[in-house]
């Protein structure tokens, strides 16, 4: 995908999730560059992952969400960031696609009428029993180390060492429709989102398939 079809893509999950009432905000995606890279981000970005390391989840979380670093704040309060990198020639080489729940769930819990419709569509998000996990998948071949650090992979709580493999970098259709699936199962059944998802080359070491991976045909 281009740094254009990417950007495209976006919007049309975001027309999607509007569509759906899952998305609350959004900022919408924009090609930036400098003097060696072309970014896919959205308006308003501002890289901030380093000088958020290390501090509690709850922070991280405020910060975001105060800030307006998200591509879309979802009706629970998650943020969704789908970030891409390319090089001058358009060869794609980085991405970071980042789900943040929110850290807890009490406004949503006190009086889910607010939220939820006569359907219970999202009815999935609202379990007292839900333990918010943040996910990212990241895609950085440059970095890549066997079983270590693989070209493309899922990393779940912020556990720095967690890498689980992943067979090739997702599309942004891909990855939203982990996220409905797995979080908002509900309401992902209840519309039609029949976006199309773009399959990349696989970058998955022999090694790295004998372990647990996740594999996306």
């Amino acid at each position: 995908m281009t740094p254009n079809e990417v950007c495209v893509s976006i919007v049309n999950i975001a027309s999607c999730l509007i569509r759906m009432g899952v998305s609350d905000s959004q900022n919408y995606p924009r090609v930036v560059e400098d003097h060696e890279y072309r970014y896919v981000n959205y308006s308003g970005f501002s890289d901030i992952s380093k000088s958020l390391r290390n501090i509690e989840y709850a922070e991280i979380y405020n910060y975001l969400d105060e800030s307006r670093q998200f591509n879309f704040k979802l009706i629970d309060g998650a943020l969704v960031h789908l970030l891409y990198t390319f090089d001058k020639k358009g060869e794609f080489i980085k991405q970071r696609l980042c789900y943040f729940p929110a850290p807890n769930y009490e406004s949503f819990q006190n009086d889910p009428q607010l939220y939820l419709d006569e359907s219970n569509l999202y009815a999935d998000v609202i379990s007292k029993s839900i333990l918010p996990v943040p996910i990212r998948v990241d895609y950085a071949p440059a970095e890549a180390k066997d079983l270590v650090h693989p070209a493309s992979h899922m990393t779940l709580g912020q556990y720095k060492n967690c890498r689980i493999p992943v067979n090739s970098p997702l599309c942004p259709v891909t990855f939203i429709k982990f996220i409905l699936t797995s979080f908002y199962n509900t309401a992902f059944f209840e519309f039609n989102f029949d976006l199309k998802h773009y399959i990349y080359p696989s970058t998955i070491k022999p090694i790295e398939k004998n372990m647990l991976h996740l594999s996306i045909e």
